[in-house]
């Protein structure tokens, strides 16, 4: 996003702007590509009429340059499109909307969060989410039932950013959605939350038929902080999937569970490097003096990376 600066020549502004009434859309359109250059914000009310252009490439490109820019200006030249006939040009103008970052945009992006196009909802929530404004709390949960799932998943984003204990109900319930995407999402937002109730709902996700959302789950258990869930945790490094495998390992060690010494040591001698130096990791963060001796044996791995961990985790057990 350009932060305004006094304009400084690209070529006079004046002639940019002469060379937007040309009859000709090509000149037009490289007359909007040249105020994007200039960075200035004198460009804004050039680039807004531009928008209005009789030829859709033009008015396509300058949807695009506008997310160069910010604020509420920039804002409603943008709304004014994204009804526009010409699928391409309403897309461009609801991309540049979600790049807004001005909270004072917040005003006139919210009313558009029942907009008919859900394309259009999804850009505003997607704008909302950055800009963090309490106002956007009740749109995003009530946008958490609408009828398209990528609106969902930018609803969710827009509660997990604000992170609000209150809204905690609303996310759990969005891990059981019928979208994996919008579950991925919810899972993901769960960490704010460091308590048991969002631990156990990511335990719960553990057993969700996507292992993106599984793998997910595990590093949430691991950044709520909560060791209740840890015996999920153990359990899902049985999980088909070694990205699922990799990140309970990683949580494991994140939440020094001891009781997960057992089940962690086999992984020494997993095919996967990662997944043994993942293991020996968290051995070392777990530092019980009962995994010495398997580490011991993989002092000679024969990847370098996983040799340099073991022997970090046997000195980790050292120092206890």
């Amino acid at each position: 996003m350009t932060v305004f600066e006094p304009f400084e020549a690209f070529g006079d502004l004046g002639e940019i702007a002469e060379r937007l009434t040309s009859e000709d859309p090509s000149v037009r359109r490289l007359a909007v590509l040249d105020l994007v250059e200039t960075s200035s914000g004198e460009a804004v009310p050039l680039l807004a009429g531009a928008i209005l252009d009789a030829e859709p490439v033009v008015r396509q490109q300058a949807a695009q340059a506008l997310g160069e820019f910010d604020g509420i200006d920039v804002a409603r030249a943008l709304i004014g499109v994204v009804a526009d006939p010409v699928a391409e040009v309403a897309q461009a103008a609801a991309d540049s909307l979600a790049e807004l970052r001005d909270p004072e945009a917040s005003g006139v992006l919210l009313p558009l969060v029942t907009h008919p196009a859900a394309f259009v909802r999804a850009a505003v929530f997607r704008a909302l989410k950055a800009l963090q404004v309490d106002a956007s709390l009740g749109p995003a949960i009530t946008g958490l039932g609408d009828d398209d799932p990528g609106v969902r998943v930018q609803a969710v984003g827009v509660i997990g950013y604000l992170k609000k204990t209150e809204t905690l109900p609303s996310l759990i319930s969005a891990t059981r959605d019928k979208s994996a995407d919008v579950r991925l999402a919810a899972v993901n937002a769960l960490s704010f939350a460091r308590n048991e109730i969002a631990a156990q709902a990511a335990a719960a996700a553990l057993s969700d038929s996507e292992w993106q959302v599984r793998a997910a789950a595990a590093e949430a258990i691991g950044r709520i902080g909560q060791a209740s869930a840890a015996g999920a945790l153990i359990a899902s490094l049985a999980d088909s999937y070694w990205q699922v495998r990799q990140k309970a390992l990683q949580n494991l060690g994140r939440l020094c569970v001891r009781d997960a010494v057992e089940a962690v040591v086999p992984f020494l001698d997993d095919e996967l490097p990662s997944l043994r130096k993942d293991a020996a990791a968290a051995l070392g963060d777990i530092a019980d003096p009962r995994s010495r001796d398997a580490l011991t044996r993989h002092t000679g791995d024969v990847d370098p990376d996983v040799r340099k961990t073991v022997i970090w985790a046997l000195e980790q057990i050292g120092r206890g």
